[in-house]
This record gives structure tokens, C-alpha cells and sequence, in this order.
């Protein structure tokens, strides 16, 4: 429970922070978090299709956060930001990206500084 209550509270407390580094734990509780929200709001669309509004609010809500903490995900592969771009190649760009973010991070500092002690790395 700890590490949950440390990734969450960092994510919310990082959402527009492009810089830095974020662990694998920290960005994948955050992508399971949104996938669970998202399947729970696309279901109540099914039973009342005006809570779609509430399905767009919470898109519009995650786009920031989670280019960020993907940003800072790649930070900690020590690889730029914009390999995010990566990812407008169909099929093999998904993948790539997909290989990028669950890549260990470096144990030390790199190019975009040290982990942060705070979170432990997973």
C-alpha cells in the first residue's frame, strides 16, 4: 500500500512536470489507474449515454498528466521526450514505445538527472 500511496501522490503532485524521471512503478500504476477509470466510465456510458460528458471530461482531464509522466518515463530510459513521436508510426511505433516504457531505467544519474530517492524503483 505504501508504494501505491507514494506513485499516486507523486503523478498528482507531477502532472505538468515535463522534466525529471519517473520509474516503471510510478508510470504503469498511473496507465492501470486511467484503464480501470476509463472501463468504469465507458460502462456507465453504456447505461446512460449523457454520462458520455463525464467519459470526455475525464480524457481531457489525463491528456497533460500522462504526457508527462510518459515524457518523464522516458527520461528515466535516459532517452529525449520526443520519442513519444515514435508512436505516430503505425504498428511498429506503438510497439517500440511500448518496449521503451517498460525498459528498466538507469540505476543512476544520466543525462536528465538522478532517480528521485523518494520512490522506489520497480
Amino acid at each position: 500500500m505504501i508504494l501505491v500511496n507514494t506513485w499516486k501522490t507523486v503523478v498528482l503532485e507531477r502532472f505538468a512536470k515535463f522534466d525529471g524521471r519517473a520509474g516503471r512503478a510510478e508510470y504503469w500504476w498511473f496507465v492501470l489507474a486511467n484503464i480501470i477509470a476509463y472501463i468504469l466510465l465507458a460502462i456507465l456510458t453504456q447505461i446512460a449515454s449523457i454520462l458520455v460528458i463525464l467519459l470526455i471530461g475525464f480524457w481531457l482531464a489525463i491528456i497533460v498528466p500522462s504526457i508527462a509522466v510518459a515524457i518523464r518515463r522516458l527520461h528515466d530510459t535516459n532517452k529525449s521526450g520526443w520519442f513519444l513521436l515514435i508512436s505516430l508510426i503505425p504498428l511498429v511505433g506503438g510497439i517500440i514505445l511500448l518496449v521503451f516504457l517498460a525498459t528498466p531505467g538507469d540505476a543512476g544519474a544520466n543525462t536528465f538527472g538522478a532517480p528521485d530517492p523518494g520512490i522506489p524503483a520497480a
